[in-house]
């Protein structure tokens, strides 16, 4: 029976790493959509959400029998209650690369980035992938002075989304209130998918330590 606990316990974690997987390639993709206008990668992010919500799903069913049949305390607990907080951010996640690419397939055949602000999505696009790349490090290694890594990690994801707000409300912005609001949906969507890998991250910290991130001491 033990075995058999530790085994499901175990499952957790390498669920929430798959949709970090997932999510990763969600956000990619969701990216080539909008800049490419391509419609075939949009709708692989829409359709390939329903594998994302269906781990949320598994976590949330594994966790909720755990504690009703085990009854865990301490860490165990702690492991539990974390990872059925870390995989509501990551099908958060993957919900807002389908937002993003909903956007493009909307365009289609047009690009919903005009072309000023295009360099600035592709580095929104390549942070949003380091960030949950890096939260599923965290998750497979349990290391809390990595996940508190991530949080100076998203700040150039702000950085980002600032500099294309500058861009859109520039003087020489001429591309209409419809673009506007595309770009401005793009960058709020982008900043999100990021906030939420930090919020996987403060988790971890929670998980391993038993203390809360702003708590948390790194070891010299």
């Amino acid at each position: 029976m033990r075995d058999t606990y530790h085994e499901d316990l175990d499952s957790l974690g390498e669920r929430l790493v798959e949709m970090t997987r997932l999510a990763r390639h969600a956000i990619a993709r969701a990216t080539t959509a909008l800049l490419d206008s391509d419609l075939t990668a949009a709708q692989e992010v829409i359709s390939g959400d329903e594998a994302i919500n269906r781990l949320d799903q598994e976590i949330e069913d594994t966790a909720f029998s755990l504690m009703a049949r085990q009854q865990p305390v301490a860490s165990d607990l702690r492991t539990i209650i974390t990872a059925l907080y870390m995989r509501g951010d990551l099908e958060r996640m993957g919900d807002h690369a389908v937002h993003l690419a909903k956007i493009a397939r909307r365009r289609h055949p047009d690009s919903a980035i005009p072309k000023p602000v295009r360099s600035i999505v592709l580095e929104m696009g390549h942070q949003a992938e380091l960030l949950v790349t890096k939260a599923g490090e965290v998750i497979t290694e349990k290391d809390p002075d990595t996940a508190l890594e991530l949080d100076k990690d998203d700040d150039r994801m702000d950085r980002l989304r600032r500099k294309l707000l500058q861009r859109i409300l520039a003087p020489e912005w001429e591309y209409g209130v419809e673009a506007t609001m595309d770009v401005t949906l793009v960058g709020r969507f982008y900043e999100r998918f990021g906030d939420h890998a930090v919020h996987v991250a403060d988790n971890l910290v929670y998980m391993v330590t038993g203390e809360k991130r702003e708590d948390y001491e790194p070891e010299a």
